[in-house]
């Protein structure tokens, strides 16, 4: 599943990513690794707030949909 599906409060892990290599280098570099636990914490119409390693990120569901989760 993607982490754009993911309800508010849960926990998943990542999984995997979908999308070219630039765009899976940038989301590695914000902190979304595979293995990596992953908090929704926050959501609005237009996107997310997540905590991975212990950072919120604001994301937005385009980009969230491209990481997927288990």
């Amino acid at each position: 599943m993607s982490l754009a599906m993911v309800e508010l409060g849960e926990t998943k892990i990542i999984s995997d990513f979908t999308g070219k290599e630039d765009m899976k280098r940038h989301l590695q570099d914000l902190g979304f690794v595979k293995g990596e636990k992953v908090k929704v914490v926050g959501e609005n119409p237009s996107g997310m707030i997540l905590v991975v390693k212990g950072v919120k990120i604001a994301l937005n569901r385009g980009l969230a949909s491209k990481i997927m989760v288990a």
